[in-house]
Formats: structure tokens, C-alpha cells, sequence
């Protein structure tokens, strides 16, 4: 993982900036917190210290006795600097090339990467200088997440475009950027969530999934470089931020859009759990309750991964298999009619990799019949593991 430098500037949101420090060391990173002095008007530095596991860098420190230079050593330590909050003041100072507090001289010190997470009034965010100084700065290879929209500090404010984004947006930006770009210029198309088949307007026939499968795939090759197309059936999960997202709901719709963006795709993951049948008819009025049984007539959907296999060229194809026995054997057999480049078998029974889990448990099944089982894991390791095969292929290919 990589060495974090954390920032806090002055205003109301470095209260969350502890709450960031925890996520990037949960997360696997180093980290080290500094603080400006009207960050400490907001919040205290041992909470940000106990945060950090460590000393904060403040002003007071910014030269030792014997000579140190702090925002040097900052510099040169942190393979990325996060300023969050980032108020206009500080982009004002960094585009400017002014060094005159620790964060600006650290800035100016030789840091690598520089991540912003603006927090001010919606008119500073808006106004022509603060604008420019964020393009100044985007120019020189500093990126920014946020602001969001959302209720603002200031008594009487209300809603606007200016409140710092949550810690786990940070987080999942700096992943983005210490993530190696190995599959840019690669298009990923990706499947992911249940499908529903409607027997009427408020009835249908569907499965657990939550999607989040597909979801870490989409994610994990966004961060990697690639251009993603997410094909989502029916989920609670938000859309990835620079991410494609098609929403479809019936098994025959997501046939369609995968068709449709099939052409342009290099990779393809298919993690969706989509339904096998539908009902024969669809009813256009809720059927109220009778008494004794039902019987629906199903009929078969089409065999989405089959059908993208028939066609599949020179791409790269990936299948995921759900079973409760018969394991290998059968995925294999899978793989080979469908026209894989390999098969993730997983069973949705075992404990810790059921419907809806963080985690997953899969073995990686090829046609000829070999396997490979990987330990139970986040679904976003599993996702990462799937894509260093994916790109072993393609790089085989080249």
C-alpha cells in the first residue's frame, strides 16, 4: 500500500477528517496527519493523532533545532497528499506557488500526487478565481473529488453545491490513483444484480443477488485504467463514479443492452445472476388470491453468456458458475459450451459467501478442466484477482 499524507485545512469539515485518517489506515496505507492552524479551530490534534497512530505536523514543528525542514520531509515521504478539507484559500495558495504556512511549502516542496476535497460556500466554489485556480491546478496533474451538493454548515445556508465528500468517496478516489493503470485503453463490459421476471404489475419471480460482484469488478477495472460499461439488473447499490451504468430489470432487457454493447467490448465479466425462466404470460392487472394451487407457465430466457460466446471473436470472456455440488467438473463443462476464457464457480450455500455477502469464495475453473481455488476473500480482492488473469491473457494476445 502506499505512504498517505493527510491535510486538514480550516473549516467545519476537518471534523471528518479523523473519520478519514481510520479509512485510509483500515484501507492498508501509511499514514500521517498535518494540520493547519485553523483546522485546530475545528478539531483537536489528538484526535487527529489518535487517528493517524502519530504526531501530527503543525506549524509548531515546521523547523527543528538541529536544522530539520518538515514540509521537506513531508514531501518527500507521501506518495500522495490529500487536502481535506480544502478550503479556497489553500487552492488559492497552491495555484499561486505561495509557501508561506506547512501545507502550501509541502505542496511546493517536490509532493508527487495531490488529491483536493473542497469544502466552502457554494459562491467561493463558483467564483471565477476559485475556478481558475482549480483549472491551474488540474493542469498541472492535481486531481479533486467533490464538492457534493448537500446541507451546508453556515447557520442559515441551507442546501448548495460545497460540502466535502464523505470519507469513503475519499478513500475510494485515492484508490483510483495509487490503482497502476495496466488496462487503459481496454473496455470492459460488465454484468451484475438479479434480474426480475413480472408475473403482474407487482409480482415476479427473481434471486438474492446483490450485485456487489459485478459492481467490484466495474470498480476495480475503472481504477486499473479501463473504460466500463456496467449492465446492472435491480439494486440498492448506488451507480460507480466513472463507471457507464445501463439499469435493466428483466432478463430479456439486459440480453439487450449486453448485445448492444458487446461490439466495443474487449473483456467481458458476466456476474449477474439472471433468471432461467419467465412466465409465458405477464398479466397487466394484479390476480387477486384464490384458494388452492397455482400453476405459472414458464418459459425459458435466452442464454445471455452463450449468446455473447457464439459471437465472441477475440475477446475476453468470463463467466461466473453458482452451485450447491457437482462442482468442477461441471463448470468446466460450462466454460466449454459457452465459450469461455475461464469460469468462476462459487457456492451461494457455504457460510460467508451466500447472496448479498462482502465476501466471496471461488474457484477458477478453465474448459480443459483445471482449477484453481483462492481462499475466501472481499469481493473487491476477488474482482482484482479475476482482472490480473484477464489482463494475463490479453497481454498474451498482444
Amino acid at each position: 500500500m502506499a505512504r498517505v499524507l493527510v491535510a486538514a485545512g480550516g473549516g467545519i469539515a476537518a471534523i471528518k477528517t479523523p473519520s478519514l485518517l481510520r479509512r485510509l489506515r483500515e484501507a492498508g496505507h501509511e499514514v500521517r496527519a498535518l494540520a493547519t492552524p485553523r483546522a485546530l479551530e475545528f478539531v483537536t490534534e489528538l484526535s487527529l493523532a489518535v487517528a493517524a497512530g502519530g504526531e501530527v505536523a503543525t506549524e509548531a514543528r515546521w523547523f527543528s533545532a538541529y536544522g530539520n525542514a518538515l514540509h521537506i520531509e513531508l514531501a518527500r515521504w507521501a506518495d500522495l497528499v490529500v487536502v481535506a478539507p480544502a478550503t479556497a484559500d489553500q487552492l488559492a495558495k497552491a495555484a499561486a506557488g505561495l509557501a508561506d504556512d506547512l501545507l502550501s511549502a509541502t505542496l511546493l516542496a517536490g509532493a508527487r500526487r495531490v488529491l483536493w476535497a473542497p469544502a466552502m460556500n457554494p459562491e467561493m466554489w463558483q467564483h471565477p478565481a476559485t475556478r481558475a485556480n482549480v483549472a491551474k491546478l488540474e493542469a498541472w496533474g492535481h486531481a479533486f473529488v467533490g464538492p457534493e451538493h448537500g446541507a451546508l454548515a453556515a447557520v442559515g445556508e441551507g442546501e448548495g453545491l460545497g460540502r466535502m465528500s464523505e470519507p469513503e468517496v475519499i478513500v475510494e478516489r485515492v484508490r483510483y490513483l495509487l490503482t497502476p493503470k495496466d488496462l487503459e485503453g481496454v473496455t470492459v463490459l460488465v454484468s451484475a444484480g438479479p434480474t426480475r421476471e413480472y408475473l403482474d404489475p407487482v409480482r415476479f419471480i427473481s434471486n438474492p443477488s446483490s450485485g456487489r460482484m459485478g459492481y467490484a469488478v466495474a470498480e476495480a477495472a475503472r481504477d486499473r485504467g479501463a473504460r466500463v460499461v456496467l449492465v446492472s439488473g435491480p439494486t440498492t447499490l448506488p451507480a460507480p463514479w466513472g463507471v457507464e451504468c445501463v439499469r435493466v430489470t428483466s432478463a430479456l432487457e439486459m440480453y439487450e443492452a449486453m448485445h448492444a454493447h458487446f461490439a466495443e467490448a474487449d473483456v467481458v465479466v458476466m456476474t449477474a445472476a439472471v433468471a432461467d425462466y419467465r412466465p409465458a404470460e405477464v398479466k397487466a392487472e394484479k390476480e387477486p388470491k384464490t384458494a388452492g394451487e397455482k400453476v405459472v407457465p414458464l418459459v425459458p430466457n435466452p442464454d445471455i453468456l452463450k449468446s455473447l460466446g457464439e459471437a465472441k471473436g477475440d475477446r475476453v470472456l468470463v463467466g461466473f458458475a453458482m452451485e450447491t455440488h457437482a462442482g468442477v467438473d461441471r463448470a468446466a463443462e460450462k466454460a466449454r459450451r459457452k465459450n469461455l476464457d475461464f469460469i468462476c464457480l462459487n457456492y451461494p450455500t457455504r457460510e460467508g459467501s451466500a447472496f448479498g455477502s462482502t465476501h466471496n469464495e471461488v474457484t477458477i475453473v478453465t474448459p480443459e478442466g483445471t482449477s484453481e481455488a483462492l481462499p475466501r476473500m472481499s469481493k473487491r480482492a476477488l474482482a482484482d484477482e479475476i482482472l490480473d488473469r484477464v489482463h494475463r491473457i490479453l497481454h498474451r494476445r498482444v
